[in-house]
C-alpha cells in the first residue's frame, strides 16, 4: 500500500502524469457508462438532418443516416476501448510469461525462444494482426486475439530483459540456496520486482491497441455493421466525406485523444517508476 501511495503521489507530480491520469479517467467513466451517457439513440435514424454540422440539437452532428454522432461516439467507447484493453492485457500476460520463463532458464531454452520471438518480432503487428485474422476470421473477438497474439513478442522481448538482471540479484541467489522451485522463485521473487517495466509498456501500448483495433475494422476484419465501433465509423464515412467531414472527423478524434491520454499516463508512471531515468 505505502509503494502504491509513492508511486501515486509521484506521478500525480509530473504534468504528464497528471493529465494522462486524469484524461484515462475519464476515458474509464466512459468506458463504463458511455452508452448510458448518449444523448440519444445511436442507431436512430434522422433523415431531415442527414450530415447536419454541429448544433445545440446534435452537438458533434449526424451521419448519411442523420444519426447522432455523439451518441454514436459514446456507445461505442465501450466497445473500443474495453476491446483494446483486453488485448493488451492478453499480450502483456503471455509476452511476459515467456520473457520471464526464458529469461529465468537461460542457455539453451533462452536461446531457442528468443530466435523464435526474434522472427516474430521481425513481422509489424499489423501485418501479423492481418495474418492472425485471415485465418480466425473477421470478428471483433478475433480481432482482440489477433492484437494480443501480435503484441507478445515485444512484452516478451522488454520482460526477459528485466528478468535478466534481476536474476543476478542476491534475493534471487538466496531463494534458489534455500531450495526454492522454480515456479516458486518466478511468482514469489522476481515477478514482483519486473513488473513495474511491463506495467509502463503495457500503458503505452494501449494506445497501439486502439488504433490497431480501429485499422482492422477500418478493413473490415474487426466490428461489423451496425456496430458504432470507431474505425468502422471512419470506414463508413469515407465515402460521404466531400459531403460532410463529421462522421471521419469526430471517431479520428476520439481516437487521437485516447491515444495520447495512455502515451502521457505510460510517461508519467515510467517517471513514477524510474525516477533516475527521467533525471
Amino acid at each position: 500500500m505505502n509503494g502504491f501511495r509513492r508511486t501515486f503521489s509521484a506521478l500525480i507530480r509530473t504534468p504528464q502524469g497528471a493529465v494522462g491520469l486524469l484524461l484515462c479517467l475519464l476515458l474509464l467513466v466512459l468506458t463504463l457508462f458511455g452508452p448510458e451517457l448518449a444523448p440519444r439513440d445511436p442507431e436512430q435514424f434522422h433523415f431531415t438532418d442527414r450530415f447536419a454540422a454541429p448544433s445545440a440539437e446534435f452537438p458533434l452532428g449526424t451521419d448519411w443516416y442523420g444519426r447522432d454522432l455523439l451518441s454514436r461516439v459514446l456507445a461505442g467507447s465501450r466497445s473500443t476501448i474495453l476491446l483494446a484493453l483486453l488485448a493488451t492485457v492478453i499480450g502483456t500476460v503471455a509476452g511476459a510469461a515467456i520473457g520471464i520463463v526464458s529469461g529465468f532458464l537461460g542457455g539453451r531454452t533462452d536461446e531457442i525462444i528468443m530466435r523464435l520471438n526474434d522472427a516474430l518480432m521481425a513481422i509489424p503487428s499489423l501485418l501479423f494482426a492481418l495474418l492472425i485474422l485471415s485465418v480466425l476470421g473477421s470478428s471483433s473477438f478475433n480481432a482482440v486475439v489477433a492484437i494480443g497474439i501480435a503484441f507478445t513478442p515485444g512484452m516478451a522481448r522488454i520482460a526477459r530483459s528485466v528478468t535478466l538482471q534481476a536474476r543476478e540479484f542476491d534475493y534471487v541467489s538466496a531463494a534458489r540456496a534455500r531450495g526454492e522451485g522454480t515456479v516458486w522463485i518466478i511468482l514469489a521473487e522476481l515477478l514482483p520486482n519486473v513488473i513495474s517495466p511491463v506495467i509502463v509498456e503495457a500503458t503505452i501500448r494501449v494506445a497501439f491497441a486502439v488504433m490497431t483495433l480501429a485499422t482492422l475494422s477500418f478493413l473490415g476484419l474487426g466490428a461489423q455493421p451496425p456496430s458504432p465501433e470507431w474505425g468502422l465509423m471512419i470506414a463508413e464515412g469515407r465515402d460521404h466525406m466531400f459531403r460532410s467531414p463529421w462522421p471521419i472527423l469526430v471517431p479520428g478524434v476520439a481516437i487521437a485523444l485516447v491515444a495520447i491520454s495512455f502515451n502521457l499516463l505510460g510517461d508519467g508512471l515510467r517517471d513514477a517508476l524510474n525516477p533516475q531515468a527521467s533525471s
